[in-house]
């Protein structure tokens, strides 16, 4: 696994730059050299002051303004102590910005109360109507008048500062002229980090607000965990745990206004989580934009797709741009990628990225400096493994094609003509699924891209495929499932996968003199994604499900952009834990965080695939 995923948190710890640029600089003597920092107390339109930590070329010249706003720090602290290195890739740092980082407000060293991706307020009324958005107008507004600058500012950062660079965009400050929102937060009840699609991300939630959230020091420089979220085996750690209603008390999270417990305290789409979810927002976008996501991301793959497409949808005319790579969070930021899991790039894709087309970026529209004709959308196509263009979207040239489950594990193009169709299987809350074959305390980042054998030997996993590959199979944009399910209790969660299998007899060449790897019978995951079943109509108003009755269930995965080589397979995994990724549903209809351990059920399953109720699902099947 690369190291830079070895941190295990929600949202990975790229804000102090350290990982996010190549080997050039090892230690601070060139910032140092180049650089003065100052540290400021900025006030804001309310009288909070916030945290900010400069940068500025010693030479000097007037240079433009590149900000980073993250709740992760702004350290080092004291104007003594440097980073190493500044901005989100080396080349960007040698060609000089006034470089600034600032604690959001509430965090580490700023005034004033955090919240959880802030709410936006589109109609201020008064000073005391603040969101991100004025804050991050106050600041430009300060830096502007306080630094020798060319009057132009950029703004960046990956997860929540990725967050807080889309949350800039509305009302957006006039020589705010390019932001890169990386890996963004956009809305975290139906794609991002929280919940997907209303089941709760349990592992990286639990491991993530335990310190993220914590008591803060005296001095704001750091915070105490609320407990220790350490453990050698998750998938047993969670099991023993039992029910969730635990973490609600002295020995977890022990503060009733934490995070945490706002989180597990909105169950259901309320306004609570309608309220921050930035997309609505995203109108009248007046910067050029970089959105850049990844497609192995497990944080936040759901907002760089969806924060782009809010963009496009409701600020026509704006200058928006796609990139899609083949990273994990915040993989483009790494000093290379060449590979991951058992993918293997036949390139460095990280200095594409960085060279041509992050720095020309901000070099282009904050300095004038060369040309930036980047197109629209470009993505990286694994299997090809190759760079790809569109002027939308999804490419027009992607057609929805619906993909049937069929008797005996079939997955064909033909409609189902059989009367009779169905395939069934036992859930107990007992004996999750898991999502990984690794035995590990920590998230297996790889798991998207893992080998699924492990899963589809199970009896409560059921399988569909096609027959081998005549031809390659390209799907490029959007995946949905649309299942015809019955049950023997009031809830479920329905995990669907899209898997590629390899031929036997297949391999990976050998690289820096290392075996080949053996690929043969391989069930590479491309894509998947669940759906807590109560909210298959409704997210707000979630409903049980009556025993026996067939109901459709919509499971939308994320987009995707894979070619299938001739003689692979195309494969379907339908299942109904994913654990302890996702918390554990009873299967029976209530509030989970309330429930007692004799509320855990085990159900009996089925997947209708008849002519009437035909289980299918759609791909985007490239022309």
């Amino acid at each position: 696994m690369y190291v830079l995923r070895l941190l295990y948190c929600l949202f990975i710890f790229i804000s102090f730059s350290s990982l996010a640029q190549t080997s050039v600089v090892q230690d601070t003597a060139w910032v140092r050299n180049n650089f003065i920092k100052t540290e400021h107390s900025i006030p804001m339109r309310d009288g909070v002051k916030l945290h900010t930590v400069l940068y500025t070329p010693k030479d000097g010249q007037s240079y433009p303004i590149l900000m980073q706003r993250t709740p992760y720090s702004a350290g080092p602290y004291g104007e003594a102590n440097y980073r190493r290195r500044l901005g989100p890739n080396t080349s960007l740092m040698q060609d000089k910005y006034i470089f600034v980082y600032q604690d959001a407000r509430g965090r580490y060293k700023s005034e004033g109360n955090f919240r959880e991706m802030t709410p936006a307020i589109p109609d201020k009324k008064s000073n005391q109507d603040v969101d991100e958005s004025s804050d991050t107008y106050d600041t430009i507004e300060w830096l502007l008048k306080n630094t020798k600058n060319n009057g132009r500012v950029g703004q960046y950062g990956i997860s929540f500062p990725g967050y807080y660079s889309s949350a800039a965009l509305p009302d957006a400050h006039p020589a705010l002229k390019a932001v890169s929102p990386q890996a963004p937060m956009s809305d975290e009840f139906i794609g991002d980090d929280c919940y997907h699609n209303g089941a709760f991300f349990l592992m990286d939630n639990f491991g993530f607000y335990s310190g993220f959230d914590g008591p803060k020091s005296a001095n704001g420089e750091s915070y105490k965990r609320f407990f220790n979220a350490s453990y050698a085996d998750a998938y047993q750690y969670f099991l023993d745990f039992g029910p969730l209603k635990k973490a609600n008390t002295s020995a977890y999270f022990s503060d009733p206004n934490s995070v945490w417990r706002q989180v597990v305290a909105h169950p259901t789409y309320d306004e609570f989580w309608k309220s921050r979810n930035i997309k609505p927002n995203l109108k009248n976008v007046k910067p050029a934009v970089l959105v850049v996501g990844g497609w192995f991301d497990a944080e936040d793959l759901y907002g760089a797709l969806k924060t782009y497409a809010a963009i496009e949808k409701q600020s026509p005319g704006n200058n928006a741009r796609l990139v899609m790579g083949p990273w994990t969070h915040g993989g483009w930021a790494a000093p290379s990628w060449k590979s991951f899991a058992q993918y293997q790039f036949g390139a460095d894709v990280n200095k594409y990225y960085q060279d041509e087309i992050e720095t020309q970026f901000f070099s282009f529209y904050l300095k004038d400096k060369g040309t930036f004709d980047q197109p629209e959308v470009t993505v990286f196509e694994t299997g090809s493994n190759q760079w790809k263009n569109y002027n939308v979207w999804p490419p027009k040239e992607s057609k929805p094609t619906a993909f049937y489950l069929g008797n005996k594990g079939k997955l064909t193009t033909g409609k189902p003509t059989v009367q009779k169709g169905a395939t069934a299987y036992d859930s107990d809350p007992a004996k999750p699924v898991p999502y990984t074959s690794v035995i590990s305390g920590r998230r297996n980042n790889e798991y998207m891209a893992e080998d699924q054998r492990f899963a589809a030997m199970r009896p409560d996993v059921i399988v569909f495929q096609t027959d081998s590959l005549e031809r390659d199979l390209t799907l490029t944009g959007e995946i949905a499932a649309h299942l015809f399910v019955s049950m023997s209790g009031t809830d479920a969660d329905f995990i669907v996968k899209v898997i590629d299998v390899w031929p036997a007899g297949s391999s990976l060449p050998a690289e820096n003199g290392q075996r080949s790897v053996q690929m043969g019978g391989y069930q590479q995951m491309v894509r998947a994604e669940v759906l807590r079943g109560k909210f298959r109509n409704s997210f707000s108003q979630p409903e049980p499900f009556t025993k026996d009755k067939i109901e459709k269930v919509t499971v939308k995965l994320n987009e995707v952009a894979h070619t299938f080589k001739k003689g692979h397979k195309v494969m379907i995994q339908i299942q109904s834990s994913w654990f302890p990724l996702v918390d554990r549903n009873p299967q029976k209809f209530m509030n989970i965080f309330e429930a007692n351990e004799e509320d855990f059920q085990k159900q009996k399953i089925t997947i209708h695939h008849d002519a009437k109720n035909s289980s299918h699902v759609v791909l985007p099947v490239m022309n």
